[in-house]
């Protein structure tokens, strides 16, 4: 059977004159050289050179070579060097420069905030070339793993466990050690030496421990990373599982699925990032009022006022109740009815729970309190209050702005049904699409830096796939 050859690899071969001939007009690489150019960013910084050493690479080459890799899934120092050696695309957009992977590093590194301004230009490309609806957007969160083993996190709890466990190894050995006979010729039974060194390398190690957990009392946090302190244990989805990670908070626009905003911030949970997210995309996209779509865990009255103070209409998916079972379904805080009038509840049963006091909840926001002495005689109080005392309803400061919103979801539920498929395409094209599960810097601040760059190369992505190479560099003209 007859196969396709190959040329000899001695054969002598006329290869185009000019680089530029193996650039297709089609080709990203045009794009990213002509869009870095394009920039009015004048304060990235680069290391200094003494004056009879060689001058520092244009930092504007190090961002194409940063650009480019994230666009091809490629975000280590090491190999994008190793890229300029190997790489005809590479080798076109940097002129055959071949940065080493120390400088490469260190322009990340040294330009977080260049780097940000970056990823603002093109958003305002975006805007010039009409890619955002700015009707509505859809805000969500994903937790991407930190550069810390789960191994290097402890809890409070859990260095109390490891010093204890090492006081009673500690004691067994003192105790083995005084019953040593030096002259027992059992062979599998250690040396006085060996126990004396076993004993030295445990209080070494409750030394470490206890210096780990003297750290944590001071700053107060329920639990300390060793490698990347920044970093958080965190539940993974909707897992009881934890990993040591950053939460990714994005906006996204539901014209082209084009993300409008981004942050990155340590807390766990998504329960205090709505208003401040979502107003910040307004504001970048210049709306005067916008739409905005989130899941159970943005559910708060605080951030849905914020949002409704500042031009923005929240729809965000209640969670579900979770009462005593003791308490029926019929007796469910959503089926006592308030009157706004006379400030007071009318239960099932048709008795009148009034007014009786304020408190603080635990998340800090104005709790009013509202009781009725018919409690006692009513035949229903098995089934609708847990306390000898009778049924409290709480009615939250927010209670009115939550209930509007409860109305409009109720008229407006394919706007929660289409959320899934505005926002998580994004972050799953970055994880599964682009391999970035997993962070390489460590790090608030460069942790930004890193996702500010792959949510870059996202937006690039979706808008070269959409327009092409020759409109994009016709808008930049």
């Amino acid at each position: 059977m007859s196969y396709i050859k190959g040329e000899n690899r001695n054969q002598i071969t006329l290869f185009p004159e000019v680089i530029d001939d193996y650039i297709t007009e089609e080709n990203s690489v045009r794009f990213i050289d002509v869009f870095v150019e394009y920039l009015k960013i004048n304060d990235f910084k680069y290391s200094d050179t003494k004056e009879t050493g060689r001058p520092p690479y244009d930092p504007k080459n190090l961002l194409k070579l940063y650009v480019y890799g994230y666009l091809n899934h490629i975000r280590s120092s090491r190999k994008l060097e190793k890229e300029t050696h190997r790489n005809v695309e590479v080798m076109w957009l940097l002129e055959k420069l071949t940065p080493d992977h120390k400088t490469i590093a260190n322009f990340r590194r040294d330009n977080k905030e260049a780097i940000k301004q970056v990823f603002k230009e093109f958003t305002l490309l975006c805007k010039k070339l009409d890619l955002f609806g700015g009707e509505l957007i859809a805000v969500d969160g994903s937790k991407f793993k930190a550069v810390n083993s789960k191994k290097r996190a402890f809890t409070q709890k859990q260095l109390e466990e490891k010093i204890a466990d090492i006081e009673k190894y500690i004691e067994n050995y003192l105790t083995e050690l005084d019953s040593n006979d030096e002259e027992e010729s059992d062979i599998n039974k250690p040396t006085k030496k060996e126990l004396q060194e076993k004993i030295k390398s445990l209080k070494n190690k409750k030394a470490d421990y206890q210096k780990i957990k003297n750290e944590l009392e001071k700053t107060g946090q329920s639990h300390i990373c060793l490698t990347d302190p920044d970093a958080r244990l965190m539940k993974e989805g909707g897992s009881s599982r934890k990993i040591v990670s950053y939460n990714v908070q994005t906006s996204v626009d539901d014209k082209h699925n084009l993300i409008v905003n981004y942050d990155v911030v340590q807390d766990a949970n998504d329960l205090y990032q709505l208003g401040r997210i979502s107003t910040e995309s307004k504001e970048i996209l210049e709306k005067e009022k916008l739409e905005v779509v989130a899941d159970t865990g943005y559910y708060s009255g605080k951030e849905i006022k914020n949002c409704i103070n500042n031009g923005i209409i929240p729809y965000v998916s209640e969670p579900k109740l979770s009462l005593d079972k003791k308490i029926d379904l019929k007796f469910y805080p959503d089926k006592f009815r308030y009157d706004n009038e006379n400030d007071c509840y009318t239960c099932p049963n048709n008795e009148i729970l009034s007014f009786k006091g304020t408190k603080k909840s635990e998340r800090g926001y104005t709790v009013r309190l509202y009781k009725t002495s018919s409690c006692r005689n009513c035949k229903f109080k098995s089934k609708c209050a847990v306390s000898e005392k009778g049924r409290t309803i709480h009615r939250s400061e927010y209670a009115e702005c939550m209930e509007d919103m409860r109305n409009r979801l109720k008229t407006n539920k394919e706007k929660i049904k289409k959320r899934k498929s505005i926002v998580e395409h994004p972050f799953g094209t970055i994880k599964e699409s682009f391999g970035y599960r997993k962070l390489l810097m460590k790090g608030l601040a460069n942790v930004k830096t890193e996702m500010g760059l792959a949510i870059l190369a996202y937006n690039m992505k979706r808008v070269i796939n959409e327009l092409g190479i020759k409109k994009l560099i016709k808008a930049m003209a």
